[in-house]
Parts: C-alpha cells; structure tokens; sequence
C-alpha cells in the first residue's frame, strides 16, 4: 500500500448537537489514524450544547464555530458547513465524513489514497452507499429500474424522472465518505456547496464534465474500513429534522449496533480525547 509520508490531506466533518456520534467518530479517527499525517477539520453549525462544549476540549482538531443562517433547513446547514471547510483546506487532498462514519482500521487512509492515486486521472474516490445490501433485494431494485426504465415509462410516455442514477438524480461521491484532490476541487468546482445541491453532487458533475473520473467504492470493500450509520443523526436526534427515519425496528437495531462492545471500548477511552 503507499505510504502517507507526509501531513497532506484534511478531514472535513460537519457537527450539530450529535454529542455521542461525535465523539465516537473523532475517537475512532484518533485511535485509528496517524495525526501527524492528517488535518482533522470540525465544523460546528451553533449547536449550542455539550457537544460543542466538547469539541472546544479537543486540541488536535480544527474547530471552526459556523454561525446558524435564520431559516436555513439542516440540508443547507450541512452543506454551508463543508463549503466553510473547504475553504480552510490547504493539503493536496481533502475528506468529507459524517459524525455518523466510524473507522474501523488503521488501514483506512492508505486504502482510499490508494484508490485515488491508481490514475492520475481520477479526481475523487468514495461511495454512494455505505451500507450493505443483501443480493436478493439488490437484484429487485435493479428488476424494478428495467421495468420502469424500459418498459412501463415508455409506455405511458414518462421520463426516467428521480429514478436513482439518471438524470439530475445522478450517482455521486456522498459526503459520508468522499476523498477529492483539493486542486481540482478548487480550480473546476465552488467546493461542497456547489450549486446549491446536496454537498459533492453538483462539485462530482462538474469534475466529470472536465473529463476527470470518479471511481465509486462499492459497500462490501468500503465497509472493512469505515461503517457508516445511515441517517443515525436523525434517529438518535429527531429533533434536527423534526421527523423519524425508519421503523422502531431500525431504531433499535441502529443502537444495538451503537451500544455493542467494540464501539464502547472506543466511546469510552477518554484518551483518545488527549
């Protein structure tokens, strides 16, 4: 695997009133990763609560304190928190996680500048899922897209709409776990907020009209190294969305996962903290 030899990449994570993910995730980072090598940059949008009052603890993060935009829904705050990250990095490579994706190997780092280096072509590398899904309802949803896309839409004279990797509902690196060359970030895209879209969908277009790849990690191989928690935010914090995600059956599942033994063994080494 390449070596990281030297501090050449920056971590953005964006932060509002998750206290015990936040902590989990920086910890796992902490335990995980070399720091000599790495800039870890938290963006808090005024959260207001313990969780700010703990990230203003920690002396080997970056804190920036994003103030709230009146009448901003959480989608834009997210996004407004990496473009305000994005333009405090530096390093030839930048990292977008959530407070909901947790490290799980000091292999994590070389594994994703591997990916990003195997072309010199390739300005960006990541996933559009994290989680696994089991073969069986894969091979449905893709049964559904043909029928949809080949049968029934020409039928009834539709376009392909919001189906899933057509049109503007295009496949991009999701910011839960997208690595870019901060050059060509910065020289083709306006960063994470561009366009006014979901942070990295519009910045992932346009380096692609610039004739640059993408190359999409799929879960399985992705997952060795980083679990991401889908939506824990909201379901561990409803009040942010003001509404649920899920069924109480993932609700509970989410925190059997969460309150397993090898994620308190981290969330609770304190010295992780130091």
């Amino acid at each position: 695997m390449t070596m990281i030899k030297k501090k050449q990449l920056s971590i953005l994570i964006p932060q509002y009133r998750t206290l015990y993910l936040t902590k989990l995730c920086l910890r796992s980072i902490k335990k995980y990763t070399d720091l000599n090598k790495v800039k870890v940059i938290v963006i808090d949008n005024e959260s207001n609560d313990e969780s700010i009052e703990y990230l203003r603890t920690l002396k080997w993060i970056t804190l920036i304190e994003r103030k709230a935009v009146e009448g901003e829904p959480p989608p834009q705050a997210h996004v407004g928190a990496m473009a305000l990250g994005m333009e405090n990095v530096t390093t030839p490579y930048v990292l977008s996680i959530h407070t909901d994706t947790i490290v799980k190997s000091d292999k994590w780092l070389a594994f994703l500048i591997d990916k990003i280096e195997e072309d010199e072509n390739i300005a960006g590398v990541g996933s559009w899922k994290l989680e696994f899904t089991p073969p069986l309802k894969r091979f449905l949803k893709a049964l559904e897209r043909f029928w949809q896309l080949k049968i029934w839409y020409p039928i009834i004279g539709k376009k392909s709409g919001n189906i899933v990797g057509h049109g503007n509902n295009h496949y991009f690196l999701r910011s839960h776990c997208a690595l870019f060359k901060t050059d060509l970030v910065k020289k083709y895209t306006d960063g994470f907020g561009d366009s006014g879209e979901c942070a990295g969908k519009g910045m992932s277009r346009k380096l692609l009209d610039q004739g640059y790849d993408l190359t999409f990690i799929t879960p399985h191989e992705l997952v060795k190294y980083l679990e991401h928690f889908n939506h824990a935010t909201m379901i561990l914090n409803p009040n942010i969305s003001g509404r649920k995600t899920g069924k109480k059956s993932v609700y509970k599942k989410l925190k059997k996962e969460l309150f397993s033994a090898k994620y308190q063994n981290i969330l609770n080494n304190s010295s992780l903290d130091d």
